[in-house]
């Protein structure tokens, strides 16, 4: 669900740890992959609509990011994951002050249901389920310094991957159900005045494509993906964004993932994605990188099995 907003005018995160939601990997049975992640995305530039355009007010809108994420093989074939993130956001010009602290935490379930040799390589569907609900009591009108959109998202993915020798291709294509949101006002306008504090928020669409290389726990691939919004109206003119906006976004980047030659467990991950079109949001540049570790909990568990047979 890579916190399920993409880029939007927060944050892409989520996109550059080992075994992931969105790629075609799974964890051993009883391993548990885990590490702290950084990420810094910024923009000058932004859509206004289908308007592109810069906000002096603004000047360069940054997004720092740290955080948590795991990944626990069940079976090797069902995989659960979990990402918690600190967001900061920071506006170079102007007289907004940029928000932080904890967002939205996320759970993903991954089962791998299908897996045959066709032709030289071997196809894998995989079916992805994933939750995620604010950490904390973060403001969402106040885009585009607030650090999150306070829904929380229902999402469901279904995805196919093929890999021939050492290379691969993976395709998926995601739904997001997104709850209605609160606000600290009684009254908004939208294409309409709404006499309410609540906000309906749309649902959206995302779809991933990647190719690469990959061998013996190590990566290197290509992605394109898309983010639609299922509605919303675009931001009027000179104003500020608001949580229910129509927000899309094409980006284009590169994945890796690298163990460690003198401790197989130790991996190193990062990422680049640049936003190559848009609506209603940031012409964005981001890079995340990430440091993962592998606990095997199968030796423990088999220890403690060869004691009680004593």
């Amino acid at each position: 669900m890579k916190k399920i907003l993409l880029l939007l005018f927060i944050f892409p995160i989520f996109t550059g740890k080992a075994q992931t939601d969105i790629d075609g990997i799974m964890m051993e049975k009883n391993a548990f992959c885990v590490g702290p992640m950084f990420g810094y995305s910024s923009w000058t530039n932004y859509w206004e609509g289908t308007l592109k355009r810069e906000n002096l007010n603004l000047g360069k809108v940054s997004t720092t990011m740290y955080s948590i994420m795991g990944n626990y093989g069940i079976t090797s074939k069902l995989n659960v994951m979990f990402g918690l993130p600190y967001i900061k956001t920071k506006a170079s010009a102007g007289q907004l002050k940029g928000l932080k602290g904890i967002q939205d935490l996320s759970f993903w379930i991954k089962w791998k249901a299908y897996s045959k040799k066709i032709g030289q390589g071997r196809l894998s569907l995989f079916a992805i389920g994933g939750y995620s609900l604010p950490a904390s009591d973060y403001t969402a009108d106040f885009l585009p310094m607030s650090i999150g959109l306070e829904s929380k998202n229902l999402s469901l993915r279904g995805m196919a991957d093929y890999q021939f020798g050492k290379w691969f291709t993976t395709l998926s294509g995601t739904y997001i159900r997104r709850s209605n949101i609160e606000i600290d006002r009684t009254a908004y306008y939208t294409t309409e005045m709404h006499y309410s504090n609540e906000v309906k928020m749309p649902d959206a669409a995302s779809f991933n494509l990647r190719a690469g290389y990959r061998d013996k726990g190590a990566y290197a691939e290509a992605v394109i993906d898309n983010w639609t919004t299922l509605g919303g109206f675009d931001i009027t003119r000179n104003n500020m964004p608001f949580p229910s906006n129509e927000m899309n976004a094409t980006r284009i980047g590169f994945n890796f993932k690298y163990p460690m030659p003198f401790k197989p467990n130790l991996s190193v991950t990062g990422n680049f994605f640049t936003t190559i079109a848009g609506r209603n949001m940031g012409q964005a540049n981001s890079f995340n990188a990430g440091v993962f570790y592998v606990l095997d909990f199968s030796k423990k568990i088999k220890t403690d099995s060869d004691h009680s047979k004593k």
